[in-house]
C-alpha cells in the first residue's frame, strides 16, 4: 500500500511541475449566482503565477519520490 501511494504521489507532482513549467499564469474564475435584480453574475478573477523555482523542485521532488517506491520491499515478498 505505501508502494502505491508513493508512486501516485510522485506522478502526481512530476504532472504539477510539467503543468507549471507550461503556463505563464491561471486564471481562476470564481462565478457566483446573480442577485435579486441584477442581471450578471458578479465574479472576481484570481491569478496563480507559478514561481520559477516551482516546476523544476516539483519534478524532481516527484521524480525522486517515484524512484524511491520502487527501492521500497514488495508486501508479499
Amino acid at each position: 500500500m505505501w508502494r502505491s501511494l508513493f508512486i501516485a504521489v510522485g506522478i502526481s507532482a512530476v504532472l504539477l511541475g510539467v503543468e507549471c513549467l507550461l503556463i505563464d499564469k491561471a486564471v481562476l474564475a470564481r462565478r457566483e449566482a446573480p442577485a435579486p435584480g441584477m442581471q450578471e453574475a458578479v465574479g472576481r478573477n484570481r491569478e496563480f503565477v507559478p514561481p520559477d523555482w516551482a516546476p523544476w523542485s516539483l519534478m524532481s521532488t516527484g521524480a525522486v519520490t517515484v524512484l524511491y517506491s520502487f527501492s521500497l520491499p514488495r508486501r508479499g515478498a
